[in-house]
């Protein structure tokens, strides 16, 4: 009882702020999109480290370090380096040449219908996947603060977090999400710092006798703590592996959630500020999943974890109740309560984010390029955003009951492939290459989504396998369950040839302008 208490207050709270927001909004495309661009670099930075640190961070990956140690921590360590690239390639450039969304940046330079049309769909499929994840872990907390396994209450649960997540979109736009996620980021990483120093405490302080009793619980005794027992034991296993790190480390360049959050600050210095604060909260916060990671393991044990959730997403409220006394004590109780409302509290703010820009790529791209003949008003826009976060979230909900099964951080992984092949590419050639072309720009894109979205579908995720989407069937061929290290370098291919065969000649002039507007920001909106 305390928990859906403490889970509606949450919900009671996210709804406020986005009455809050709402109230006095001029209604302009703007305001809805980028929240007026009015927020501070600590604010945003804030925001973006709520954006980013998930369900799949919180529950997924503490769960994967709870079951497999070293090779759990390889998601930790690729969230966190992947901010490298968005601080060095991006974050000021991306801020400067765009307005709401990344297609905004190519058509800069290109033709802009075939564009917004390659990249509001790709952007779309990124938070759909990136939904799925997060509402697979909404699923998997409901159920074990129920203390049932009932198909029901994970459905129950996902229509819920999928109505609230298209409500908070529609009523609050970008303002509205930004608060939402600044008082996550407050919550989760207050609740990750009490979490990561109960554990510290019970080992009074001794990290190697924290990794060593994991270690010794794990059943695998020294091999939790060295590469293998999930990406080890053949050439498959490897090539997962490295599959897995090309897509975390060069996929968060290219998620449209995270790249909309450079448009909410006022110039480009300010985005990068933003990010510089962003990296300091996130690099706290992964380093203290691995404590929880291993602190479940040495405290719950891999077994309790595994018949809670079998994707290993419960390992952390488990372990809350066990610093608390164990489930039946009174504190254990109380403390996996606050645990589960900081889990619910992310997962709501997460999924507003990617929500708002799955719709602000209908809205201004895919819209725009229907429609491109007619004058378009911030009105009309507005109003395809709110019908977009409808159907992307009805999209999502179904998506999510299929995959109830996956563990969530193993999900946001495939989310980062499919960026990283059709998104990164595109913006990578439009910052820097100077004959880069509209064909090219097109073929990037699809040259990326097409092949990542295939390798998935016919991979080990969807069937042949015991954890799979379909274990009764078996059509997998392609052996990796992360396409990443294919699909990458697909896009970057596909974007090369369909430039180099082009016989539209590369415009000079727009080039030279995107470079001097990236470089310095004049005219930047």
């Amino acid at each position: 009882m305390l928990t859906v208490l403490l889970f509606c207050a949450v919900v009671v709270a996210t709804l406020a702020i986005t009455s809050w927001a709402g109230r006095g909004r001029r209604g302009s495309a703007e305001e809805f999109f980028a929240g007026g661009r009015l927020f501070s670099p600590l604010e945003n930075g804030f925001a973006i480290a709520g954006d980013y640190m998930s369900a799949a961070s919180f529950l997924g990956i503490s769960g994967l370090i709870a079951l497999y140690g070293y090779d759990g921590m390889l998601y930790s360590i690729g969230f966190l380096v992947a901010w490298l690239v968005v601080l060095l390639l991006v974050a000021e450039l991306v801020r400067n040449c765009g307005r709401f969304t990344l297609a905004d940046v190519v058509a800069a330079r290109m033709r802009e219908r075939p564009v917004r049309r390659a990249l509001g769909t790709s952007s779309v499929t990124v938070s759909v996947l990136y939904l799925v994840a997060q509402m697979v872990g909404a699923g998997s907390l409901v159920a074990l603060l129920l203390g049932t396994r009932d198909g029901l209450a994970h459905t129950v649960t996902v229509l819920v977090v999928g109505a609230l997540m298209i409500v908070y979109v529609c009523c609050g736009g970008m303002r509205a999400t930004t608060w939402i996620q600044i008082v996550k980021a407050v919550l989760l990483l207050g609740g990750a710092v009490a979490l990561t120093a109960l554990v510290l405490v019970r080992f009074g302080g001794d990290l190697p006798g924290l990794l060593s009793a994991a270690a010794e619980r794990s059943g695998h005794g020294r091999e939790f703590l060295a590469p293998g027992l999930l990406y080890g034991g053949g050439w498959t296993a490897r090539l997962d592996f490295v599959s897995l790190g090309v897509a975390l480390v060069l996929g968060t360049a290219g998620l449209p959630h995270i790249l909309a959050r450079f448009y909410t600050v006022p110039t480009a210095r300010a985005a990068r500020r933003s990010v510089i604060w962003a990296i300091g909260l996130i690099g706290g916060f992964y380093l203290m999943t691995i404590v929880l990671g291993t602190g479940a393991a040495a405290l719950v044990g891999p077994e309790e974890v595994l018949l809670s959730d079998s994707a290993g997403n419960n390992a952390v409220p488990l372990l809350a109740a066990e610093l608390g006394g164990g489930a039946g004590a009174r504190a254990g109780a109380v403390l996996a309560a606050l645990t589960a409302a900081v889990a619910g509290a992310t997962i709501l703010a997460v999924v507003a984010g990617v929500t708002l820009a799955a719709s602000a790529a209908v809205a201004h791209d895919l819209y725009a390029s229907l429609r491109s003949r007619r004058p378009r008003t911030d009105r009309g826009e507005i109003a395809v955003a709110r019908a977009a976060a409808a159907v992307v979230g009805a999209v999502a909900v179904g998506l999510s009951l299929l995959a109830a099964q996956l563990n969530v951080a193993f999900l946001v992984g495939l989310a980062f492939a499919v960026a990283a092949s059709a998104n990164l590419p595109v913006l990578l050639y439009t910052l820097f290459w100077r004959r880069f072309t509209t064909r090219g720009a097109t073929w990037a894109v699809y040259g990326g989504l097409v092949p990542a979205l295939a390798l998935v579908v016919l991979s080990p995720v969807v069937s042949g396998s015991a954890h799979a989407l379909f274990p009764g069937l078996d059509f997998a061929v392609f052996p990796l369950e992360n396409p990443g290290l294919v699909s990458v370098p697909l896009g970057f291919v596909a974007g090369w040839l369909g430039t180099v065969t082009s016989r539209e000649r590369p415009d000079a002039a727009r080039h030279a302008e995107t470079e001097v507007r990236a470089l310095t920001g004049a005219g930047a909106a």
